[in-house]
């Protein structure tokens, strides 16, 4: 049997640890079993570049930040776009695909990934995806690797920030990773204790954001408020892109925490501050669940691909492995309940969510 397995889009911790749990529980598992490495992401699949991968390759990378097969980002919106007499970036992939004999292809990879992964399905490609992304919002899993390490980085941050918010007496804004979704934000959030919390699928409220600011700063020395890269105010939510785009011009920064740090030190008068953590909580080892789900998730996949049930993608729903079929959850994008449990659990707990 011929599998070729690819790492797509944003790295995330756990990419190493998913691929040793495949390709050690393949190797157990299949006899005569070759497994090719396609080199950063669908890119080398339409170069032809890979690598033949042995035991002794996945061996010792289970700790390891990234992944050692290297990852690019091939937008979507490109994969069916005809260039002249070209061939297509997915026509490309297909024929490779047949070229090289495959069996199997697995991706391991977040929203866009699976998008593609699914076209090559539907072209007649075998296909397993495996779900990757801190931003835990791929539909149908309660779960995606990488999610919970990025959660112990932001949450250890934002704790940081607290004590030296506290001994300058400041308000700081802590941007967390999340243009679309805010699972990440909130966990983050909640798990650090900040006073507010502010995600994409809840538009604050500018004003009343300043009015709470005041109360809170009234009654402690510090107000830590995390927020997500994609939080807009219900200002600039009823705006169109263009529109958006020419609002966010007039600030210095485009970052979503430096914007309302600039906002909400001219409205309240206070001394404000905005940290924005970035890649950092992308990079380095993954937490011991993420090892743990990791490995789960990788050896899964094995059997999968042993048994033949192609053209799905693993998830974990009450805490057991499973897998969805990747024309039923392509493109659908898992996002925060506003009047989720968790939501309401934490603003009766005081935690403000800016409207």
């Amino acid at each position: 049997m011929r599998i070729g397995i690819l790492t797509s889009g944003g790295d995330c911790p756990g990419l190493n640890a998913v691929l040793r749990g495949f390709c050690k529980c393949a190797f157990n598992i299949m006899e005569g079993v070759e497994i090719y490495g396609f080199i950063d992401g669908y890119a080398g699949l339409m170069n032809k570049n890979y690598r033949l991968l042995t035991p002794a390759d996945v061996e010792n990378i289970l700790d390891i930040g990234g992944t050692i097969l290297g990852t690019s980002r091939q937008p979507y919106k490109l994969m069916t776009v005809k260039e002249g007499d070209a061939p297509t970036k997915l026509q490309v992939m297909v024929d490779n695909y047949k070229k090289l004999k495959l069996d199997c292809l697995v991706t391991l990879g977040g929203a866009g990934t699976h998008k593609t992964a699914s076209l090559l399905s539907v072209e007649g490609c075998n296909v397993i995806g495996l779900p990757k992304t801190i931003d835990n919002d791929i539909y149908g899993t309660d779960v995606t690797f990488g999610f919970h390490t990025a959660v112990d980085i932001a949450a250890g941050a934002i704790k940081r920030i607290r004590t030296t918010a506290d001994s300058h007496s400041r308000v700081f804004f802590v941007e967390v990773m999340g243009n679309k979704v805010g699972w990440l934000t909130l966990y983050a959030g909640l798990a650090a204790g900040a006073d507010a919390i502010l995600i994409p699928e809840i538009a604050y409220d500018e004003e009343k954001l300043a009015q709470f600011i005041c109360n809170k700063k009234a009654q402690s020395r510090s107000v830590v408020i995390a927020v997500a890269e994609g939080a807009l105010s219900s200002r600039e939510a009823a705006m169109s892109k263009k529109e958006r785009k020419e609002y966010l011009s007039a600030f210095e920064s485009g970052s979503a925490a430096e914007k309302l740090c600039a906002l909400m030190t001219q409205r309240t008068g206070m001394q404000c501050r905005a940290t924005v953590l970035g890649h950092i909580q992308r990079g380095g080892e993954p937490c011991a669940y993420d090892k743990f789900i990791s490995t789960e998730i990788g050896a899964f996949g094995a059997h999968l691909a042993k048994v033949g049930r192609y053209g799905v993608t693993v998830c974990v729903r009450n805490n057991k492995l499973s897998y969805n079929m990747l024309v039923d959850i392509a493109g659908k994008t898992k996002r925060v309940p506003a009047d989720g449990q968790l939501v309401l659990l934490a603003k009766d707990m005081g935690v403000y969510f800016g409207e």
